[in-house]
């Protein structure tokens, strides 16, 4: 009778300890997961031609042309730019980091960008040549 229970204790004592065990991988897959999700940066940063004519900018890159939203700082790079401009409508090279927005208007571009941060003026030949005259 000893050993019928002994069995059963030994049995229930296996079955409990499979049974903890497996639940603990599960735990286990709980607590490695990453809590934090990335998610995709909608600043970025694009190099590209800015040029800024009254009441319209255009940002025009190698695979890609945005009309640029006209508000401080696309007003302070419009200034900037001026010194390396030889004529009104010359096109400064600019690298910049700005959202892409869907065109409020519909006229023109699809997309626009909003200038966040001016990155640099990029010297370019006719910036070079403009200031050696």
């Amino acid at each position: 009778m000893k050993i019928e229970k002994m069995k059963k204790f030994l049995l229930i004592l296996a079955l409990a300890v499979t049974a903890f065990s497996c639940q603990d991988e599960g735990r286990q897959d709980l607590m490695n997961q990453n809590e934090t999700e990335k998610v995709p940066d909608s600043i970025q940063t694009l190099t590209g031609e800015f040029i800024y004519a009254g009441d319209a900018a255009i940002l025009r890159g190698s695979d890609f042309v945005y009309g640029v939203t006209i508000d401080s700082m696309s007003k302070v790079l419009a200034k900037q730019v001026e010194a390396f401009q030889k004529e009104e409508f010359d096109m400064v090279p600019v690298r910049v980091r700005g959202k892409i927005v869907p065109n409020p208007r519909q006229e023109g571009w699809h997309e626009n960008i909003e200038i966040r941060e001016i990155i640099e003026i990029l010297e370019s030949e006719k910036a070079l040549d403009q200031q050696e005259e």
